[in-house]
């Protein structure tokens, strides 16, 4: 599939304007993104796991989503979604459905790391033909930027203090992209806002009409948990990606491929200065932290190249 920046923005808006997300939130775009890559002539069903993205976007009676939507709990957003694909499928073979859906979830870190982990497993394993994407914010944004399995270790979150006696997070980022490839489904990606959203574009559309399961994995900021201007997100995401914090890549029937490559590789400091939740790091006695940080970024993407190549 080409991809045509000019076409995709004259697509009608299936998550409309006006809802009650944040400034610099990327949520929001991550949804707009992944809809947009619905071909114009299909319908789609969105369950959605509570969280930011679901009180910021439907209030009965209002609702910025223009496909069917159901609002599901934290932890079976993605049970919800298999159910009603197995209803389709049924409603389908009997001639009482003739449009063609298509069948996507979204769910924050903490409804798809944590509390929603157990029904995401489930619903890939049993091979519903959906997709799961996850706006990946890293923390319990909703409730007041708690700690989730996908905060980045040493970051700074209500329920990991940085003072005297804490330096923020103890444990490592949960890497749940691998997690999903352990499922042995036909599709798994990562992807962020970049330029003219090539990348996130083609994996949504390859995730939405890849028969099977498939799970798109996207780091979506949060200006009030991570601490930055609302006008620096792209930044930071560029810089995620550049320092290899965030890879881009996707795997596909198994087979690993990387999506971008730097032709310099940052250091990991460019991408963590930019946010306050990682201002400790920079103290005068703890580049310690930074130098644990660079190492074991250093790693996963060693260990990355190794799958890709």
């Amino acid at each position: 599939m080409a991809y045509n920046l000019r076409a995709e923005v004259q697509k009608k808006e299936r998550f409309a304007p006006g809802h009650r997300l944040c400034a610099g939130c990327g949520a929001g775009i991550t949804v707009r993104a992944v809809l947009r890559a619905l071909e114009e002539e299909d319908r789609a069903v969105v369950t959605n796991a509570t969280g930011c993205l679901e009180v910021s976007s439907f209030l009965y009676p209002y609702t910025a989503w223009e496909d069917s939507y159901i609002h599901s709990a934290f932890e079976n957003a993605a049970a919800t979604c298999g159910g009603v694909e197995a209803a389709y499928n049924v409603l389908k073979k009997k001639g009482k459905v003739q449009d063609n859906f298509k069948f996507i979830t979204f769910g924050g870190d903490g409804g798809t790391y944590d509390i929603g982990f157990q029904s995401l497993s489930g619903a890939m394993e049993r091979g519903h033909d959906m997709v799961y994407v996850c706006y990946d914010n890293e923390a319990y944004m909703n409730t007041g930027i708690q700690r989730s399995s996908s905060t980045p270790r040493f970051a700074d979150a209500t329920t990991s203090p940085t003072g005297k006696v804490s330096n923020g997070k103890r444990q490592n980022k949960k890497d749940l992209t691998q997690i999903m490839v352990a499922h042995g489904i036909p599709y798994v990606a990562q992807s962020t806002f970049l330029g003219n959203f090539k990348d996130l574009h083609e994996k949504a559309h390859r995730a939405i009409y890849t028969p099977g399961p498939a799970f798109l994995n996207v780091m979506s900021p949060c200006p009030r948990g991570w601490r930055y201007p609302a006008e620096e997100m792209a930044e930071i995401c560029r810089l995620a990606v550049e320092t290899c914090v965030w890879p881009l890549y996707e795997v596909i029937e198994g087979e690993y491929r990387l999506s971008y490559e730097p032709k310099t590789k940052l250091p990991v400091a460019e991408f963590l200065k930019k946010q306050g939740r990682f201002k400790h790091m920079f103290a005068s006695g703890n580049e310690w932290m930074l130098e644990v940080a660079q190492n074991y970024v250093d790693k996963k993407w060693k260990e990355l190249l190794s799958k890709c190549r």
